[in-house]
């Protein structure tokens, strides 16, 4: 068992398959560098998966030999849409679909199972929280950034003074939903795209995997007729198949993920008009990519930004880092903040 001088806080990231854990010290520093995952269960209903959540503090507790009584709080975050208090959408949401999931305070069902302060945000802003942190360090209180999320959808988060902007119902930062022009963005000949929200328009409607597999692959599998992608089974196979073959320098694909970073700074420019945030952060697959690839996609997003010459001269544009980590250690630092005085 490890000798722990203060309070520690748990971060748990549940997912649609696993639960991801972290330990957080009062001072500071994360006592596991990797993912620690259990199954999460959410397929099985509410109950099951309030218990793979505890199981996923036992588990990390465990690992990092860390005693129970030395936790003070729990940090959780899942996917939204949700409110700032953890009851999941009455609509429920990609994770939780079931009809018992609806409406579901998952976060006061963990509450009262661990007898813990569970303090809640969607994976979105989780992430976005550890990105702000871990870029502005001491300034962090003092600074702001704006985070978009690329996965399955376009998740995100705004930070404003060091602090998750929530909103009344607790779904400020779905920046998916915003709305983008495309004059300029998609092709004269190139249908609207449209989003599983019901939106047209919306920067989840392009840059994400979702918006990749009904929007746009299909309109440029037509351009490209005789691109190998064709022989796949289906467009989700060729779609997940598209940022290999991107990296490799594929000309369909890089204007597929040119589309992307475009729509990205267009929501950007929304941001830079709305919020004027310190830092313009970038997360999901692109973070994982090779090196040339990453920089060229940040680069096309910056470029597509449109800032004022006051705003370019502090704006800072960079990717979310460790961003499997990202929403376990994100919801530690906010349990962190909430319920250890000092830190």
């Amino acid at each position: 068992m490890v000798l722990v001088k203060g309070p520690v806080v748990v971060g748990i990231d549940n997912g649609g398959t696993a639960n991801n854990a972290t330990v957080l010290t009062a001072a500071g520093e994360f006592l596991v560098d990797r993912m620690v995952e259990i199954p999460s269960r959410v397929k099985e209903g509410p109950e099951q998966a309030v218990t793979a959540l505890s199981d996923a503090l036992d588990n990390i507790l465990t690992v990092t030999g860390v005693p129970r009584d030395a936790v003070v709080a729990v940090g959780l975050d899942t996917p939204g849409p949700a409110t700032a208090d953890g009851v999941i959408s009455q609509k429920g949401s990609t994770n939780f679909s079931e009809p018992a999931w609806h409406g579901f305070d998952i976060r006061g069902a963990l509450e009262a199972r661990l007898g813990l302060p569970v303090v809640y945000n969607n994976d979105g802003n989780a992430a976005a929280l550890y990105a702000h942190h871990v870029y502005f360090g001491a300034a962090a209180a003092d600074t702001s950034s704006i985070s978009a999320i690329v996965g399955t959808g376009l998740g995100g988060g705004v930070v404003e003074n060091g602090q998750v902007v929530r909103g009344a119902a607790g779904m400020a930062g779905e920046l998916g939903h915003v709305t983008i022009p495309l004059h300029g963005l998609i092709e004269d000949d190139q249908p609207l795209p449209t989003c599983n929200c019901g939106f047209t328009g919306d920067s989840e409607s392009i840059a994400s995997l979702t918006g990749i597999a009904k929007n746009l692959l299909p309109y440029w599998l037509a351009r490209y007729p005789d691109h190998p992608l064709h022989d796949e089974p289906s467009i989700m196979a060729a779609a997940k198949k598209l940022r290999g073959m991107a990296e490799a320098g594929d000309e369909m694909a890089l204007r597929v993920f040119e589309q992307q970073a475009t729509a990205i700074g267009r929501l950007f420019t929304v941001a830079a008009n709305f919020t004027d945030p310190h830092a313009y952060f970038v997360g999901g697959g692109v973070v994982e990519t090779q090196p040339h690839f990453r920089e060229w996609f940040i680069k096309t997003v910056r470029d597509h930004t449109l800032l004022r010459a006051e705003q370019s001269a502090v704006a800072t544009f960079a990717l979310v880092p460790d961003l499997d980590m990202a929403g376990a250690r994100g919801a530690a630092i906010a349990a962190l903040e909430r319920h250890v005085p000092g830190e």
